[in-house]
């Protein structure tokens, strides 16, 4: 990260922050499915979808439909781009509460 790097606008927004905070603890390749993120971040599926798909255009999160037998299924990723952008995240906010802290 570089000295005055600004924050990450479309991570900073509060409810995507939220969803790549939560994508983030999963590992690099593990999905979770829509219903389960929309639980655990208490949002609506409408809210949720918006987000996502924000994130999705900026290439942060993967959002895959599939079938599990005839049921539909939405399963989330988190991207490597949104991981790297997510760890940048992080570490500009870090330098912007504490600036004598290296990075």
């Amino acid at each position: 990260m570089t000295d005055g790097a600004e924050l990450d606008p479309v991570i900073h927004a509060q409810a995507r922050l939220r969803v790549v905070s939560a994508l983030s603890i999963l590992n690099d390749h593990d999905k979770i499915a829509f219903p389960r993120l929309q639980d655990e971040l208490r949002m609506t599926a409408g809210n949720l979808s918006v987000h996502l798909r924000k994130l999705e255009d900026a290439g942060y999160v993967e959002v895959t439909k599939t079938h599990h037998g005839r049921t539909p299924a939405t399963l989330v990723r988190l991207t490597r781009r949104g991981r790297l952008a997510f760890d940048d995240y992080t570490a500009a906010l870090r330098a912007l509460l504490d600036p004598r802290e290296k990075t």
